[in-house]
C-alpha cells in the first residue's frame, strides 16, 4: 500500500465525551496521532464537573485510515464516540452552488420591470438585434460546463449524476476565482452527435462551453465539432488547462536547470486527452524530441493499434516506459499511480525533471526520489509545485468572455503559459516554487489580459 500524506479530502470530526480527568484528552490525541492522523482544530462543546464534550478535527490519508482512526479512539477507555462526522460529505449536502438573484424584488414596480410587462421590451429588443443579449442578460458572463460522466477525474466512467459533484465544484472555481456564473450540464447521452447536438441547442444562454470529464477519443471530436459549429469559446479543461499550466511549470522547471526546451528529452506518460494536449503545446512552444507512452509502451510507428491523435506523436522506436526514460530530463506522468520507480528516475539525465500529476496517487512518491530529481511536481495540494488547472482556466475564461474571443486558440493557451510563468519572480524560483499559489491575486488577471491580447491580435475578438 502506498503511504499517502493526510489531507482534508479525507477530513473527520470526532464528537468524544471526555472524562475530566488529568491525561485523558491526551491519550486521544496520542491514539490519533500513533495512527498517523493529523490533528486539526479541537473545540469545546460542553463542560460539567465530570465529562467534557469536544470535537476534534483529524486528516486521514484515505477512507481505510480514517477508519483505522475510529476503531483508535473506539478501544480507549472511558472515552465515548459520540458521532463521526465526514467533512467533506458534509459540506456536499444540499449540494454546493445556487442561483441568486441580481436585484432585489420589493415593490410593484420592480416586478413590472424584472417580469412582465417590462421584460417584454427587452425580449423585443433582442429580438431585431441578437447581440443585444450580450448586454441585457446573463449570457456575456456565463459558462456551461458539460460531462458526460465518462471520465470523472481518475475515477473512470460513473455516469453524469456522479459526475455533477465535479462539475459544481468547477462551478464554485469560475466564480470564486474569476467571478463567472457557470452551471453544470451532465447529460445523460455519451454519444457523440447527441452530445454536440444538445451543447448547440443550450448555447444561446451561455458566453462559453468549457468541456469537462469525457473521455478521450471522444473528446476530441466534440470539441472540434463544437468549435466548428458554435461562435462562442469552447475550451476542453482536461486537456487544454492542463497543458497551460504544465507548460508554464516546465518553463520555469528548465530555468532552475538551465536547460533549453528545444534540447531536452522529454517522456509524456498517458495518451489520453491531457497527455496529447499537453504535447501539442509542448511542440508548438519548441520542444523538439517528445516521446509518449500508453500503458503498451512507446507510441510507435510499429504499432497497429493507434488513433489518430497517438499517430501525430508516434516514433519509430519500441519499448516500455522503463526503456524510455533512460537518458530523458523530462518526465511527465498523466496516467496512473506507481508506475514510476526510484531505478526508473536514476536512469533520466542529470538533474531530471519530474512532473508526476496522476491524482490522488502520483506515478512515483515525491519522497521517494528526493535525492535524484533537481525539480518534482505533483497534481496534489500537500506537496509543493502542485500542476493545478485552476491556475489556468477561471483567466481564460475571463479574457475570452470580456474580449468577446469567438473561439480559443493555441496562441491563446502558449500566452496563458508565459503569463503563469512570469508570475514567479527569478528571486522567489526554487525546486520548491516553480508556479504560483492558486490563491495568488495575479493570477486570473495576468491569464486574462494575456488571452485577450491573443485574441486581438488573432483578429478574434469582438471587444
Amino acid at each position: 500500500m502506498v503511504n499517502l500524506t493526510p489531507n482534508s479530502s479525507f477530513s473527520l470530526t470526532l464528537r468524544l465525551e471526555i472524562p475530566n480527568r488529568v491525561g485523558m484528552l491526551a491519550s486521544v490525541t496520542g491514539a490519533i496521532a500513533s495512527c498517523g492522523g493529523n490533528l486539526g482544530q479541537i473545540d469545546l462543546i460542553e463542560q460539567t464537573r465530570e465529562v467534557s464534550i469536544r470535537d476534534i478535527t483529524v486528516d486521514a490519508a484515505s477512507t481505510e485510515h480514517a477508519e483505522t482512526i475510529v476503531e483508535s479512539i473506539k478501544v480507549l477507555p472511558d472515552i465515548k464516540l459520540i458521532d463521526v462526522y465526514d467533512r467533506t460529505f458534509n459540506l456536499h449536502r444540499g449540494g454546493k452552488i445556487s442561483i441568486t438573484s441580481r436585484i432585489a424584488i420589493k415593490s410593484l414596480a420592480d416586478l413590472a420591470m424584472a417580469y412582465t410587462p417590462g421584460v417584454g421590451r427587452i425580449c423585443m429588443a433582442i429580438s431585431q438585434d441578437p447581440e443585444q443579449a450580450y448586454h441585457l442578460t446573463i449570457k456575456q458572463n456565463t459558462v456551461a460546463i458539460v460531462t458526460d460522466g465518462s471520465a470523472v477525474l481518475g475515477l473512470g466512467n460513473l455516469g453524469p449524476e456522479a459526475a455533477l459533484p465535479v462539475m459544481e465544484g468547477k462551478a464554485m472555481l469560475f466564480k470564486e476565482f474569476a467571478g463567472i456564473d457557470a452551471f453544470p450540464i451532465c447529460l445523460a447521452s455519451q454519444d457523440t452527435q447527441t452530445i454536440v447536438e444538445t451543447v448547440k441547442q443550450i448555447a444561446p444562454v451561455f458566453g462559453g462551453v468549457n468541456l469537462e470529464d469525457i473521455a478521450a477519443p471522444r473528446c476530441f471530436e466534440i470539441e472540434k465539432l463544437l468549435r466548428e459549429q458554435l461562435n462562442i469559446p469552447v475550451f476542453h479543461d482536461d486537456q487544454h488547462g492542463t497543458a497551460i499550466v504544465t507548460l508554464a511549470a516546465l518553463i520555469n522547471a528548465l530555468k532552475l536547470v538551465n536547460k533549453p526546451i528545444a534540447k531536452v528529452k522529454i517522456i509524456i506518460n498517458g495518451a489520453g486527452a491531457a497527455g496529447v494536449a499537453i504535447a501539442r503545446l509542448l511542440k508548438k512552444a519548441g520542444a523538439e524530441t517528445i516521446w509518449m507512452c500508453d500503458s503498451k509502451g512507446i507510441l510507435s510507428t510499429q504499432r497497429p493499434d493507434m488513433t489518430p491523435e497517438k499517430l501525430e506523436f508516434a516514433i519509430d522506436k519500441m519499448g516500455g516506459l522503463t526503456a524510455a526514460m533512460v537518458g530523458a530530463d523530462v518526465f511527465i506522468g498523466v496516467s496512473a499511480p506507481g508506475v514510476v520507480t526510484p531505478e526508473m528516475v536514476r536512469s533520466m539525465a542529470s538533474e531530471p525533471i519530474v512532473f508526476a500529476m496522476a491524482n490522488p496517487i502520483p506515478e512515483i512518491q515525491p519522497e521517494l526520489v528526493t535525492d535524484y530529481v533537481a525539480v518534482m511536481a505533483t497534481g496534489r495540494s500537500d506537496y509543493p509545485n502542485q500542476i493545478n488547472n485552476v491556475l489556468a482556466f477561471p483567466g481564460v475564461f475571463r479574457g475570452a468572455l470580456d474580449c468577446r474571443a469567438s473561439t480559443i486558440t493555441t496562441t491563446m493557451y502558449l500566452e496563458a503559459a508565459y503569463a503563469i510563468a512570469s508570475l514567479v519572480k527569478p528571486s522567489d524560483l526554487n525546486r520548491q516554487h516553480i508556479v504560483p499559489s492558486v490563491f495568488d491575486e495575479r493570477v486570473v488577471g495576468a491569464v486574462s489580459g494575456a488571452v485577450q491580447r491573443a485574441a486581438r491580435q488573432e483578429g478574434i475578438a469582438a471587444n
